[in-house]
């Protein structure tokens, strides 16, 4: 049996920590994603590591909701990572109850990546949170035996790869590839649905990732074979951004379609 459904951050990106854990509570989900860091330099984030005030609210919200925060976003790992300068970020993450770091890994010097994600993961341990190193084709991280190679190399038990099914289906990666993953690896993946094929350029599968994501159920991805593929009782965040759709609808009724949707398509 899964465990309740999480909402990710992307699926109301306009809602702040506290909105976002009502949103989650009000469509009937366990668990939330916050984003503390941004994606991109300049794009929107929420820093609780610099506004008290936020942070007493959005704790609040926990506390009457019974919410739980599923994972923080995003840590990007680039040449220039330092480990330190996120000491704030993750004593946050441990005051929020988070339990999971989505991990974008950017630097193309693969081993530096590795020692800079084992670094991570050791820090990161210190406030019981995993690692969890999310594979996009447009990152250093681009499939899951990349994702898989450096956990494996860093050999930290917090660590784990993060499988998103837009990403898989878009990165080349194949069910037995998924299936050769060290079950304690995975914590929690992301559920959405998109068209087949995809985009055939960066620019568009960036677009289609942050911005234009379809239901589970609408499009062609082979969701049900992925999640089989998975651990039966693995955490499933649900990531479905629609800059057209969730705003014309209003985002209660974008969660509540997608929660739904999620639910037709797991069981």
């Amino acid at each position: 049996m899964r465990a309740g459904f999480a909402l990710a951050q992307l699926i109301a990106l306009p809602y702040t920590p506290p909105q976002m854990v009502k949103l989650a509570a009000e469509a009937g989900c366990t668990g939330v994603g916050v984003r503390l860091l941004p994606t991109t330099p300049g794009g929107r984030c929420y820093p609780l590591m610099e506004d008290a005030a936020m942070l007493r609210k959005t704790l609040a919200v926990i506390a009457d909701t019974g919410v739980k925060v599923l994972d923080l976003e995003v840590l990007r790992i680039g040449e220039h990572f330092d480990v330190g300068s996120h000491e704030r970020f993750l004593e946050v993450g441990k005051l929020l109850g988070a339990r999971h770091i989505l991990v974008a890994g950017d630097d193309p010097d693969e081993a530096r990546l590795t020692a800079s994600f084992e670094a991570l993961c050791r820090a990161a341990a210190r406030f019981d949170l995993s690692c969890d190193l999310e594979f996009m084709p447009w990152t250093r991280v681009p499939d899951v035996k990349t994702a898989a190679r450096i956990v494996r190399a860093v050999a930290c038990g917090n660590a784990g790869v993060l499988v998103d099914a837009l990403h898989f289906a878009r990165s080349g990666s194949t069910l037995e590839d998924v299936r050769a993953l060290d079950p304690s690896w995975l914590h929690y993946a992301q559920i959405c649905d998109g068209p087949v094929p995809g985009p055939d350029t960066v620019d568009g599968l960036i677009h289609a990732a942050r911005c234009e994501r379809m239901l589970p159920g609408e499009g062609q991805l082979a969701l049900r074979a992925l999640f089989d593929a998975l651990p039966a009782d693995i955490q499933v965040s649900i990531e479905v951004p629609s800059d057209t759709r969730a705003p014309q609808i209003g985002y209660e009724a974008w969660a509540r379609a997608a929660v739904s949707a999620a639910a037709d398509v797991l069981g």
